[in-house]
């Protein structure tokens, strides 16, 4: 059950992080689901000031999940000095997940929140927490009944912080990811509906790759069969305008295994994918 705060509406930022430590408090320990993004970076980081040794970090590592970002995870968990575990959660294996249902993250979050409730039973936190903030439930979220049915609890949604709020408190704290770009598992970008694979995953997780070495920050490749569709941040799509970067990405997509190569000129946005399921 989201145990939701009611008067976090014009609560100033200090106050919500008050609200915040207060709620972790009350929870005694905690093992937080780590993925080291915005969230659940600064999460772990207040939670590690509040309860010290009585949190615990879990991160996943899956086909769906980048090396990039798991090393930046466990970079972050060591330089705090938190007990944190890697454990394996391959989301290819759950059954339904595969076909890519729009429900989809319903079934992976279930699996992942499952083995981490057992982590937790066995070395006696009481309580999972993730990193679901108020800016979640502005859209389709499958993921987050899963952890309601399971008792895995959001802190920050519970004392209304908003991503603006945690960027602006981690950069006040001095956390390395208050600038970091949101990021979604791999198999967001894959249309509802068509097959998850290996190879797709392996596919988007290249060509991702490639543009983030080439400088740009917010990159998303959807995977639309032999279509790239590429989707940067708005303020990027200006470096498209030089013929040898577009030469250059689509050689190096084509390499990777698509045979067309596109640019979304909308740009980047928040569930992109959703936007079938409202009509947009």
């Amino acid at each position: 059950m989201i145990h939701v705060q009611k008067e976090v509406q014009g609560v100033d930022r200090e106050e919500k992080l008050s609200m915040l430590k207060d709620i972790l408090k009350d929870m005694k320990s905690v093992i937080v689901c780590f993925s080291g993004g915005v969230d659940s970076t600064f999460l772990l980081q207040v939670g590690s000031d509040v309860l010290k040794d009585r949190i615990m970090a879990v991160t996943a590592s899956s086909s769906t999940f980048p090396h990039r970002e798991m090393n930046e995870a466990v970079a972050f968990a060591k330089k705090l000095n938190v007990n944190h575990m890697v454990i394996k959660s391959e989301e290819l294996e759950i059954d339904g997940f595969y076909k890519n249902p729009k429900n989809r993250c319903y079934y992976c979050k279930k699996e992942l929140f499952s083995k981490i409730l057992e982590i937790a039973h066995e070395k006696g936190f009481k309580n999972v927490v993730d990193g679901a903030n108020a800016d979640d439930t502005g859209d389709y979220r499958p993921g987050m009944m899963a952890a309601r049915e399971l008792g895995v609890r959001s802190p920050l949604l519970e004392a209304g912080f908003t991503k603006n709020d945690i960027r602006a408190l981690s950069k006040k704290m001095g956390l390395p990811t208050w600038n970091k770009p949101s990021f979604a598992c791999l198999s967001s970008r894959i249309p509802y509906g068509q097959e998850i694979t290996s190879k797709k995953l392996h596919m988007i997780d290249a060509a991702e790759q490639y543009l983030l070495d080439l400088g740009f920050r917010q990159v998303r490749v959807r995977h639309h069969g032999d279509i790239a569709r590429i989707e940067v941040a708005p303020e990027e799509r200006q470096k498209f305008f030089d013929e040898k970067i577009m030469d250059d990405v689509a050689s190096k997509l084509r390499s990777i295994g698509f045979n067309y190569v596109t640019l979304d000129l909308n740009g980047y946005r928040t569930g992109s994918m959703n936007e079938v399921l409202n009509g947009k």
